[in-house]
């Protein structure tokens, strides 16, 4: 295989694009400071997309998958979102080996 030098310019600008808005984001988040309720609006959109994520799948697939999104929506109203997913990972699972 051989490596073309635009190819691998062209990943290294999109890496340094990408660690610079990174990078950015983090300047910026330390020096703002939000009310109370612009912190709270922040912390919803999370579970937002990951909801805007799974739902498609409650209704394009079968009963396992549904009861997958209906955990992973409970459980982000509790949890972080990695554990979230995994548990709606884990339901889909469990209930595919079971045989629903």
């Amino acid at each position: 295989m051989t490596t073309d030098l635009n190819t691998m310019l062209a990943i290294l600008a999109m890496a340094v694009a990408t660690i610079a808005t990174r990078q950015a984001g983090l300047l910026i988040g330390r020096l703002l400071r939000l009310s109370q309720q612009a912190e709270d609006i922040l912390g919803a959109i999370p579970p937002s997309v990951l909801m805007a994520v799974v739902t498609p799948t409650a209704f394009a697939t079968g009963w396992a998958e549904t009861a997958g999104c209906a955990v992973v929506a409970l459980a982000a109203t509790r949890l972080p979102l990695l554990p979230a997913a995994a548990a709606g990972v884990l339901t889909v699972a469990l209930l595919r080996a079971y045989g629903l």
